[in-house]
């Protein structure tokens, strides 16, 4: 979960200083128009435009001759200051526009008119010689009287006209209520189910009886048929539904299809072969996130971008960062890492947790019955450093590894071996902007013992992991570990700042019980030294349950320690209750599972989805396939497997989160560089790329503008605006790999 703005800032460039404004009209008290001379039938006061641009009256319309060679879009804008906004009211922004040539996308936005230039509204039509109308309603988060009604133009590098009429914003306006297309009521996984596993799918229907389906093949034939189990209301969805199971069928191939109740399900296979590509996909997001290096797009086909961060203008870079005001007095080199999400920041907690998943993805394979290493051998990723000998699954995990290592506070220095919770940029940015075009001076931000731990952790990891291959990092880690964990015991309650949240998430943290019972757990298993033994076993967290209904995430990393425990071979005393209290953990979530009618291990308190709800059904399946690995029971491998079906295309959305898996699939995280949904000229999300899913307190004015009063499931929408709902995420990432990668093996 990303615990993060309070709202995203849109505009970073001074826009010029507006004209003389007439006295804005009261909102909130009926229909009411927010802009002045919207049809610039009395000229173009008060519309301001930057000074690059060049405005006149043509035909009645407000024309602006943009310039070419602009790099970002507010770099050549139009707009009007002093607009009204009252909190909870509805607005309709609406606008006639035309642009020669035409293809250009405009950035049309309502926001704040002065820093953080918050964006409470925003679309990008690319208007065409013709003009075209266009209107949006949304609700306003805010009570202000300084909100701007803006057209960003720039980023273009040839010249063009944009022309502006009919400029609107009423207020008053009656909410348009938010209907997603979830498209067909059969509800399947869109991707692949595994010929010889569970076969589950949901039926959407008013039906209180038995109905009856069929299972057609590509070719529109009858392979298979039976009858609807009915589950009543779903709690998740507030939905009437209907199970189905058609398990019993093993054939192959593709182009299946699900009929009931008059309904035919989008097509999936059934096969294996995705799960294969999937695994690999969603560790290949993670070469695209680097900071500091250049992408090569003949790795990444349509993704190649400059290195962001390096200290070449516009950046500041991380080369050698200074803290905070008043943090400390050095600067450190912190280079490379992965960004953590659709943001420019690197944070030391999520990375932490992140690794570790990764690392355990690979450590798995080298351990478990089913595991297969071979499968993440050395060039399955095609990174640049394939072919070194290494596998490409712990090289991409090194490039953030070698980042945590240079967040540890310098000998000599007060606080010395403990680690920076983060780094990232002073202020919000906007979107869309490339690493590389990122002018906010970088901070370190203080220190703190959540990230100290997450630095000795996985850092004792990685040298057990990495010995092989190259013994003096593994030794490099290790002494970076213990200097960590000595800082932690000396520095037990230095914690992160909740209001430490401008230009980049807060990920504060008020319990680190359990990352003080990670880090010596991962100690003890790289060393097996008595000391380690003896804090796991005197940790009031090592007989807690710790597996809750949220499943493990960056704040709560016990049930890290717990599964490594149980599956990497040691000599724990009481080792056969550590198994134990996994498979009691997985026999809850198979509970769950069995409860849901969409087949998710996760059942919130209160059905209150939370941040990153999706990677948090997988880490939950992750449990259940571990226990799969101690006991050999069936139960628990067809429960993970199943798990799979939710994000790939079995919930109430009918959507597979994972970009490019599935015939409708989220295609429009919110992220800075993956962002074609408001530069055409940006690519979108790599095809492997979880959204985080529904989350019930949708914090965005965008999705609070379209969810507002929605049910469990239905929180969430495929908006790049939708930051709460739909960001990308390097931990959210690291759950469907790990979790791809186990279903994969099962074939």
């Amino acid at each position: 979960m990303k615990r993060r703005r309070t709202a995203l800032a849109a505009l970073t460039a001074v826009l010029a200083a507006a004209l003389t404004a007439l006295p804005a009209q009261p909102a909130g008290a009926g229909e009411s128009e927010q802009v002045r001379n919207g049809s610039f039938d009395t000229g173009t006061d008060p519309w301001w435009s930057t000074s690059n641009v060049t405005t006149a009256l043509a035909d009645g319309r407000l024309c602006a001759d943009v310039p070419g060679g602009t790099a970002e879009r507010w770099d050549a804008a139009v707009g009007q200051n002093d607009i009204a906004l009252a909190k909870g009211e509805t607005y309709r922004f609406s606008f006639a526009a035309s642009g020669v040539p035409g293809g250009y996308a405009v950035r049309a936005l309502v926001g704040l008119q002065t820093a953080p230039y918050d964006t409470w509204f925003e679309v990008s039509p690319q208007p065409g010689p013709d003009a075209g109308t266009y209107s949006y309603t949304f609700t306003s988060p805010v009570d202000t009287a300084q909100a701007q009604v803006a057209f960003q133009v720039g980023g273009s590098a040839e010249p063009w006209r944009f022309c502006l009429d009919d400029v609107s914003l009423l207020g008053g306006v009656p909410p348009v209520p938010y209907e997603p297309d979830t498209g067909p009521r059969v509800r399947v996984n869109q991707v692949a189910y595994l010929p010889a596993g569970p076969k589950n799918a949901t039926l959407v229907t008013d039906a209180a009886t038995r109905l009856p389906w069929l299972l057609r093949d590509a070719a529109g034939r009858t392979v298979a048929h039976g009858w609807t189990v009915p589950r009543g209301t779903d709690a998740s969805s507030g939905q009437n539904v209907h199970s189905i199971d058609f398990g019993a069928y093993r054939g192959r191939g593709g182009g299946f299809t699900l009929v009931a109740d008059g309904e035919t399900s989008r097509p999936f296979a059934l096969g294996a072969d995705a799960y294969e590509r999937l695994r690999l996909d969603a560790l290949k997001y993670y070469y695209t996130q680097r900071s500091g290096v250049a992408i090569r797009d003949d790795l990444r086909p349509g993704y190649g971008r400059a290195a962001g961060h390096l200290n070449t203008p516009p950046n500041q870079g991380d080369a050698n960062v200074p803290c905070q005001p008043g943090v400390c007095d050095y600067r450190l080199d912190v280079t490379g890492g992965w960004y953590d999400a659709g943001d420019h920041g690197k944070y030391v907690v999520n990375g932490g947790i992140t690794t570790w998943e990764l690392l355990s993805t690979y450590e798995r394979e080298t351990l478990a019955r089913t595991g297969r290493a071979h499968a993440l051998r050395d060039g399955t990723l095609g990174l640049p450093e394939s072919g070194n000998g290494v596998p490409d699954i712990l090289d991409e995990a090194r490039w953030e590894l070698e980042f945590l290592l240079r967040m540890q506070v310098p000998d000599g220095q007060p606080l010395a071996g403990m680690a920076h919770h983060k780094v990232h940029d002073e202020q919000w940015t906007g979107l869309p902007l490339l690493p590389s075009e990122d002018p906010q001076k970088r901070e370190l931000h203080p220190p703190t013992t959540a990230a100290t731990l997450n630095l000795a952790a996985t850092a004792a990891q990685a040298a057990r992991l990495y010995r092989p291959y190259d013994p003096a990092f593994a030794a490099r880690a290790l002494t970076a570990a213990r200097k960590a964990w000595t800082a932690a015991l000396a520095h037990p309650d230095v914690l992160a700042d909740p209001a430490d949240a401008t230009g980049g998430g807060a990920y504060p943290d008020t319990d680190v019980r359990d990352e003080f019972y990670w880090a010596a757990a991962e100690l003890y298993l790289t060393t097996g030294e008595g000391r380690f033994q003896t804090y796991v076993l005197t940790s009031p967290v090592h007989t807690a349950d710790v597996f809750g209904p949220l499943g493990l995430d960056w704040a709560r990393t016990a049930a890290a320690a717990r599964l490594d425990l149980a599956t990497v071979p040691n000599r724990l005393p009481g080792r056969d209750q550590v198994r134990r209290s996994v498979v009691r953990g997985a026999d809850t979530y198979l509970a769950a599972l069995r409860t849901q009618p969409y087949g998710m291990p996760y059942a919130p308190p209160d059905n209150l989805y939370d941040w990153g709800s999706n990677h948090q059904v997988l880490n939950n399946a992750v449990v259940l396939a571990t226990a799969y690995d101690l006991t050999g029971a069936d139960r628990y491998r067809d429960a993970a497997v199943q798990s799979m079906d939710y994000v790939l295309g079995r919930n109430a959305l009918n959507i597979s989160y994972v970009t490019g898996y599935g015939e409708v699939s989220a295609h429009n995280q919110h992220s800075r560089w993956y962002a074609h949904e408001l530069d055409p000229a940006l690519p979108g999300p790599p095809a492997g790329t979880l959204a985080g899913g529904p989350n019930s307190s949708i914090q965005d004015p965008y999705a609070q503008s379209k969810l507002t009063g929605c049910v469990g499931q239905f929180c969430y929408i495929d908006d790049i605006q939708s930051w709460s709902t739909n960001e990308t995420a390097i931990n959210w990432n690291a759950a469907l790999a790990r979790l791809a990668s186990f279903v994969a093996d099962q074939a």
